[in-house]
């Protein structure tokens, strides 16, 4: 069963003061995404995906279409307890404390007494404040106020959870510590949705992804459909090339780049393979540092499909 499913889902402003008009912020989006996974929704700043997040928690209510999450029709009540929600920029109480925050949080949920103080303290643990969890929220950065909003986003063991820009404000630390969690919920059958423009966390943690761009799906699918991994060539980085192997390779079309006083980098084509060359320059004297195959990348990927939606709306005018 598909933990969310979009069909169609619209969403017009008005814009305007005398005489509004409709801005289509999102036009006929269509998602499954599976249980389990971790599903990255990408796009540029504007794309839609606040909105969407927005409408699948029912904060707004669509234009036209329909949504399910867990085989119920988003607001259905039973389900609301099964979900967690990080907004894209939450804003807490500013003269509590995360511990008093997240109690008062977990009162909601029915947490009482022990098991509510135990389940308070394994989501500060897990999200990675320790002694900062007893200064008012006012007086913590926005990294620390972005973990208690993850903290709060999992304190009912949700089922589906779904993060808007959940690396904003996080220094590289935070970032890896939040990859982290997202995987360990992945692992306890969590199904993850996530918005980003941080297109290396998706392609480190998502087993499929959707890229929007100005409202509208411009692709989905898994990364090895969406991306091919299609070989288009080799990078080798070597040390102690003498000169006269060097020319002689430049002169083959081979094209050099030097790093530092004993190392370059050679760019090699993808046929045919590189296994000649290096046992050629390991027989030369030369040392091989590293060999990596150079494909496409999901933000090869976004750029063109970003690039390409531009062109669709400009021929369409």
């Amino acid at each position: 069963m598909a933990a969310i499913e979009t069909e169609a889902l619209t969403k017009d402003f008005p814009i305007g003061f005398w005489r509004p008009r409709p801005y289509r912020a999102l036009e006929s989006l269509t998602l499954s995404v599976g249980e389990g996974e971790v599903f990255g929704f990408l796009g540029p700043n504007g794309a839609g995906k606040s909105t969407t997040l927005k409408l699948l928690m029912q904060l707004l209510y669509p234009t036209s279409g329909t949504a399910r999450i867990l085989g119920r029709p988003v607001g259905d009540v039973s389900v609301k307890r099964r979900l967690g929600f990080l907004p894209e920029h939450p804003y807490f109480y500013d003269y509590l404390t995360s511990e008093e925050l997240l109690t008062y949080f977990a009162s909601l949920f029915g947490y009482h007494g022990e098991d509510r103080r135990r389940r308070v303290a394994a989501v500060l643990d897990e999200v990675g404040l320790g002694a900062e969890r007893r200064l008012k929220l006012r007086q913590c950065s926005k990294g620390m106020v972005q973990r208690v909003g993850l903290a709060q986003a999992i304190l009912n063991e949700p089922e589906v959870i779904f993060l808007d820009e959940p690396m904003s404000g996080l220094d590289p630390l935070g970032r890896r510590d939040v990859r982290q969690l997202m995987l360990r919920l992945r692992a306890r059958g969590c199904t993850v949705f996530f918005s980003s423009h941080i297109l290396a966390d998706a392609e480190a943690l998502c087993s499929q992804v959707a890229i929007l761009a100005q409202g509208r799906l411009r692709a989905q699918g898994r990364l090895s459909e969406l991306l091919a991994f299609e070989l288009k060539g080799w990078e080798l980085v070597v040390s102690d090339l003498a000169a006269d192997r060097r020319a002689a390779l430049e002169s083959r079309g081979v094209r050099i780049t030097h790093i530092d006083h004993d190392r370059c980098t050679l760019e090699l084509p993808a046929t045919p393979g590189p296994e000649a060359l290096v046992h050629e320059l390991a027989g030369g004297g030369a040392r091989v540092v590293s060999l990596m195959p150079v494909r496409d990348t999901l933000e090869d990927l976004f750029v063109r499909e970003v690039a390409a939606g531009g062109r669709r709306d400009t021929e369409g005018l």
